[in-house]
């Protein structure tokens, strides 16, 4: 599958993997400040963004995370294994191609997976399910509902933690993708099977944003369980799409959570 992707900078490699509904620029506000450090690639999963869809009944998660990890090693120069960053459904496959042994380092922003129980689970699924339901019930009016601020910023607050930050396009765009992204579905009812482990000497970090309304911040209890060599950081103020609530706090992150001894 050829995944529609960017690249940016020089450094060691960085893959930016976003969320579910979302698409290779919600990393837009962290990319400049990352550039002059890192060889940047950020990409659309597929069924996202200019990316084409998964084959029908293909099990959407192991689908993903084969597809993820076919295109990192095709953008990857020779003899280097990237860092790899991902948010919410992204920070769940950069977990998992650490896993894999496909990535130097993984950072995960508000990942998925963490659900305390199957309850837990399906309250996000039904969150989600919400917010479609409620986004296609303005049908073509939505564009010109977003255009005030008192419907744009509710209707992102699941979201972002200042949604004033996000611009009108981007808050339109969105809306559109969580209407009619067809991965949803097929996302939400999957099993999150976490890996078993992973090499405890690739660094893993996960931050979680204090104002996830997605994937409430409480799940972060869970992070070392699976992997005890996690730096685990609480963000005040921040909510579950954090990049663009405080684009500097989240380029130094990315770039301590991709520094090992080798590079």
């Amino acid at each position: 599958m050829d995944l529609r992707h960017d690249v940016a900078g020089s450094g060691p490699t960085l893959v930016l993997v976003h969320g579910i509904v979302d698409r290779r620029q919600a990393w837009t506000a962290v990319v400049d400040r990352l550039t002059p450090y890192r060889r940047v690639v950020t990409v659309d999963l597929p069924g996202h963004g200019e990316s084409a869809a998964l084959a029908d009944g293909e099990e959407v998660l192991d689908g993903l995370l084969d597809e993820l990890t076919r295109f990192v090693r095709s953008v990857t120069p020779a003899g280097e294994r990237p860092h790899v960053a991902g948010n919410s459904l992204g920070g769940f496959l950069a977990l998992g191609l650490a896993a894999r042994r496909e990535a130097a380092s993984a950072t995960a922003l508000s990942p998925a997976g963490f659900f305390v129980n199957h309850a837990d689970q399906v309250r996000t699924e039904w969150t989600f399910r919400a917010l479609r339901s409620l986004t296609r019930a303005m049908g073509s009016r939505m564009p010109a509902a977003m255009a005030s601020r008192v419907v744009r910023y509710p209707s992102l607050a699941a979201f972002y933690g200042h949604p004033a930050r996000v611009s009108y396009e981007d808050a339109v765009t969105g809306a559109r993708s969580l209407a009619t992204n067809a991965l949803v579905d097929r996302t939400m009812a999957a099993t999150f099977d976490l890996p078993a482990s992973v090499d405890p000497e690739i660094p893993v970090t996960v931050a979680w944003g204090r104002r996830d309304l997605i994937l409430p911040v409480y799940q972060a209890r869970r992070v070392r369980r699976v992997f005890p060599q996690a730096r685990v950081m609480v963000l005040p103020g921040i909510g579950h799409v954090p990049m663009t609530d405080d684009p500097e706090l989240i380029s130094t992150i990315l770039l301590g959570g991709s520094v090992t001894p080798s590079s």
